[in-house]
């Protein structure tokens, strides 16, 4: 939501690491993260494919189309009984391996 809201304000540059300041090409950072944008839209629709987004990348001269708001996931809320792994006395054909993945 952040990166969303300083490309919203012209202040997308704010997400870079200040010690790298003499590092980078502004305009190259900016329209990456613009693309990034449009690859998280909330509608899959209006994604741009990787092979979109290659082109994009490669030309400085194309005109971006601006992205809508992006998708955000917070993951999915799991009931209680369904967390406990099953006794090894109840083996059931169809156990599945569920990762929980979490944010630094």
């Amino acid at each position: 939501m952040q990166a969303w809201t300083l490309w919203r304000e012209g202040k997308s540059l704010e997400l870079m690491d200040p010690t790298l300041e003499k590092s980078y090409i502004a305009n190259e950072v900016t329209r990456c993260i613009h693309i990034g944008l449009l690859r998280v839209q909330e509608d899959a629709a209006d994604r741009p494919t990787m092979s979109g987004v290659v082109v994009m990348l490669a030309s400085e001269t194309m005109t971006l189309p601006h992205p809508n708001h992006p998708a955000f996931s917070v993951g999915r809320m799991v009931r209680e009984e369904e967390s406990t792994s099953k006794s090894p006395k109840d083996p059931s054909i169809n156990d599945v391996t569920v990762s929980n993945i979490a944010p630094r």
